[in-house]
């Protein structure tokens, strides 16, 4: 069911096709509307990090960006700051910067970072808040304009008074895969953890000048089918990378709004990991 679910979130199987399926696996209509919510995102388990927790800042902010195009975001940073502040780049799954996102976004700014949620549906309205029509836009983004943009979001990090310079980015399924693309495209990122994304181009893997780490759940095969030949450039390369791949657990194992893909164990230990990665690369 996980896997159909995913197949409708990422591959071609339409609403109609993906209820379906689910209902004959399910056993019937009941058992499978029931199933629905366990599977998709639930935006009340969105907040482990409350909007107005009194330890951080956030506001929404608005840059420029490639061509013209205003991007906007999510900024958040720590009240306690005594100098410069590394930052962070929080790039979307492929619904959007949603809820679950800024949460992420707020959980940075707790660790000490600024972090700026980027909205890589800027130049299309924005997020709606509807996931089926965010991810059919995200579907049709350009993905070259998609990676302008993201490395513009670096730059505008790069140069904000609170910033050090020194900028790193983390990305989530769809936006896991920007963030390996964003590496081959900026010099300006310094470290960059991609949670089970696609893997860059092997053509352009020399072009990477930033530290990696990638994780990836060892029961995702469709994105997981590209780690040997990621590994084999990133090498032939000379890139400085780790990888982790977390055994028994599902795609999207980090996003707690979705109960039966999550994993606590994993994605503790995979934040706790990330966390390190850039206090100890971008500080």
């Amino acid at each position: 069911m996980i896997r159909l679910y995913d197949e409708y979130t990422h591959l071609t199987l339409d609403r109609r096709g993906f209820l379906d399926k689910l209902t004959r696996l399910a056993g019937g209509s009941v058992a499978a509307a029931a199933i629905v919510p366990l599977l998709a995102a639930n935006k009340a388990q969105a907040a482990i990090v409350a909007a107005d927790d009194a330890r951080i800042t956030t506001k929404p902010v608005t840059f420029p960006g490639p061509g013209g195009v205003q991007l906007s975001g999510y900024l958040a940073a720590p009240n306690d700051a005594a100098g410069k502040l590394p930052s962070v780049l929080v790039i979307h799954e492929n619904r959007g910067l949603n809820p679950h996102i800024e949460d992420v976004t707020r959980r940075l700014a707790l660790e000490g970072f600024l972090a700026l949620g980027i909205d890589l549906l800027s130049r299309d309205g924005g997020t709606p808040a509807d996931e089926d029509a965010a991810r059919e836009k995200i579907g049709k983004l350009d993905p070259a304009a998609t990676i302008a943009e993201a490395v513009a979001a670096v730059a505008y990090l790069k140069a904000l008074p609170e910033s050090n310079g020194k900028v790193g980015a983390v990305g989530f399924c769809w936006g896991g895969g920007v963030v390996n693309r964003l590496a081959t495209a900026t010099p300006d990122l310094v470290a960059g953890v991609a949670y089970y994304g696609m893997q860059a181009p092997a053509a352009d893997v020399p072009k990477i000048k930033a530290k990696l780490m990638l994780h990836y759940a060892g029961l995702d095969d469709r994105i997981n089918a590209g780690i040997p030949a990621y590994e084999a450039a990133l090498k032939a390369a000379g890139v400085d990378y780790q990888v982790f791949v977390y055994d028994g657990v599902n795609h999207a194992f980090n996003n707690d709004t979705s109960s039966a893909r999550y994993d606590a164990a994993a994605a503790k230990l995979a934040w706790s990991r990330t966390i390190d990665f850039f206090k100890a690369n971008l500080g």
